[in-house]
């Protein structure tokens, strides 16, 4: 746990939330009065025992569960990277999925001016692979220029996708299957990534591997053959970030 950085950061989001917006009044009369909630008031807001969150905000609350956090994350308004911070901060851990469920599924519009501007092919999916972006270098790669509307159900079960991935039971589906394993680990209630594993899990192709288990491989930098659709067969390196 890091105490120092897990109370400067608490202390500092509590800190911007006035009491009145949650029904409460300031005390009246002589003294100084901090600004924001009050640990206590934190307690009531939370429905947790009194002195829960002055444990947490002090650092003297050993593995606190994750259901604290996620509901202390969501009062003070978190974002997903401060989200990340609180959980290294206490628990010394990554967060066990994404504070709000709409996160990973949008990006902001000028992503798509910044793929244009990329030479190679170039694309943003959403966390459940639905496509957000793409620039026109990627349009060629597919038959017809027919853009998927989720690329891991190209990857993996299109039978399009399994001829212009180059040795797709090797080099492809050991690789990509335990990607969306890892992604409904963290994302267990994603209803596409749900559909998508149900239809990996019915086809023979697919199931072994899927349920093989193999560790979840980081894309970046690995390179893949891949026959293009109007440029004929290559190899191509992966390039994967998050925006």
């Amino acid at each position: 746990m890091n105490k120092t950085a897990l109370r400067a950061l608490l202390r500092e989001r509590r800190a911007l939330i006035a009491p009145e917006s949650h029904g409460f009044s300031r005390p009246t009369g002589q003294g100084r009065r901090a600004r924001g909630l009050s640990q206590h008031q934190v307690d009531q807001l939370l429905h947790r025992a009194i002195g829960t969150y002055h444990r947490l905000e002090s650092g003297s609350y050993p593995n606190p569960p994750t259901s604290l956090l996620r509901d202390v994350a969501r009062l003070f308004g978190l974002n997903e990277q401060e989200w990340v911070s609180l959980c290294r901060y206490a628990t010394l851990q990554e967060p066990p999925g994404p504070l709000h469920q709409s996160s990973g599924k949008e990006v902001p519009g000028v992503w798509q001016e910044a793929v244009d501007g990329i030479r190679h092919m170039a694309y943003i999916t959403d966390a459940s692979w639905d496509m957000l972006a793409y620039n026109e270098a990627l349009t060629g790669m597919f038959p017809g220029r027919n853009v998927p509307s989720n690329i891991m159900r190209w990857m993996v079960l299109d039978p399009a996708g399994r001829r212009n991935l180059m040795q797709w039971h090797t080099a492809w589906a050991p690789m990509v299957l335990p990607q969306l394993r890892a992604a409904l680990a963290s994302r267990p209630e994603d209803n596409t990534l749900r559909q998508i594993e149900k239809e990996v899990l019915a086809d023979p192709e697919t199931a072994a591997p899927y349920d093989a288990g193999n560790p979840y491989p980081h894309p970046d930098g690995d390179e893949r053959p891949l026959l293009h659709a109007e440029l004929g067969p290559g190899w191509v390196t992966m390039c994967a970030a998050q925006p």
